[in-house]
């Protein structure tokens, strides 16, 4: 059984009710039951927090356990280079997930610390950018 574990940043815990005309009105709770019942031969784990330490500690403490990491590093995208070594430091090949395509909006979320750190980007197919970003494990390099 393949585990992999979704990291989201700031804010994400506001699904639903932030910006629905860009992030949707589902809760991402709501959804990660969804996605485990389209993948049940995976452990699927979650962890949400608004806080850059806590997102590196997870990433840290996961990073030589699991198969892959899927982490929507929110805001911090754009400004953590701490973010992006601490996905250099790990085992775990990392995707970056965004629920709305950051380069169809404000100049300032084009640019990532993190995508280079990172196996690929997956943004702008709403909730669905994690059931792209659990598949792409499926696929050998």
């Amino acid at each position: 059984m393949k585990k992999i574990q979704i990291i989201n940043g700031p804010n994400l815990n506001l699904l639903g009710k932030r910006e629905p005309a860009v992030y949707g009105k589902s809760d991402f709770e709501t959804y990660l039951e969804r996605l485990r019942s389209f993948f049940p031969d995976y452990d699927i784990r979650y962890f949400q927090s608004n806080c850059e330490g806590a997102l590196i500690d997870k990433i840290h403490e996961t990073g030589f356990t699991v198969d892959g990491i899927i982490l929507n590093a929110g805001g911090y995208t754009h400004t953590s280079i701490a973010l992006a070594d601490a996905i250099k430091a790990i085992e775990a090949p990392v995707v970056e997930v965004h629920i709305s395509n950051v380069h169809a909006r404000e100049a300032f979320r084009h640019q990532s610390m993190i995508s280079a750190a990172c196996k690929g980007v997956i943004a702008g197919f709403g909730l669905d950018s994690y059931r792209l970003a659990v598949e792409s494990f499926t696929i050998n390099h």
